[in-house]
């Protein structure tokens, strides 16, 4: 949606000053008793979602979700890490703890995207730049998928080689999750299923992506 000039005259933080407004007129006006019941009663999704924490790529907007449909556990290139005891990424972990053990979702999707800015970091060797190398040591994760993508000889272009490995890593996310044995055992029971997803920015498609085949779940 193209701003009015009043929006573009703006600071950024008055524009989100007058969107809180425009939600309360709009949005919250017309869902107020579902987001008062949510507010007394709790959450309750069904569905989890590991997004990017990219600003492009908003999971509730992608999947035209309202409020209290979606537990989104947002970071840097849509990782998941290993299961590991010392707590060096324990925010995501703590986070699908809470998606699984406590609101007992009924499918994890690690949704991945085009155009992203962790992959690429990590493709161009330049997560490593920043001094406290929190990047680089977050997405060393998906090392694998880098070397992956770099090695295989029908990519011939960057563009080729990065969508590799953004495809890449959401596997790697997904094989990551079984790590986690609370995920395991409900994987195993059939009470959780796990789901892959990619979506092009440019093109508005939404893929499936798993071990066996990439399926279009949009077309644009």
């Amino acid at each position: 949606m193209a701003r009015t000039r009043e929006e573009k005259s703006l600071n950024a933080i008055e524009q989100l000053i007058e969107g809180y407004h425009r939600y309360r007129k709009g949005y919250y006006k017309t869902n107020r008793e579902r987001l008062v019941d949510l507010a007394h009663l709790g959450q309750s999704p069904r569905v989890a979602v590991v997004a990017c924490c990219d600003s492009r790529v908003d999971p509730t907007v992608i999947t035209d979700s309202t409020s209290g449909e979606l537990f989104i556990i947002r970071n840097v290139a849509n990782l998941v890490p290993p299961n590991e005891g010392e707590g060096t990424w324990h925010g995501t972990s703590a986070a699908l703890q809470f998606a699984v053990c406590d609101l007992n979702v009924e499918h994890l999707i690690v949704l991945g995207h085009a155009q992203c800015g962790g992959i690429r970091a990590l493709m161009e060797n330049q997560a490593d730049t920043h001094e406290d190398k929190f990047i680089a040591d977050w997405m060393s994760i998906a090392d694998d998928a880098r070397k992956h993508a770099l090695n295989r000889p029908d990519l011939k272009t960057f563009e080729e080689q990065a969508q590799a490995c953004e495809l890449k890593a959401i596997e790697i996310s997904l094989t990551n999750l079984t790590t986690f044995p609370w995920i395991k055992e409900r994987i195993e029971q059939g009470s959780l299923q796990l789901h892959g997803w990619y979506y092009d920015m440019v093109s508005g498609d939404l893929m499936s992506i798993d071990s066996h085949e990439k399926r279009l779940l949009s077309a644009g």
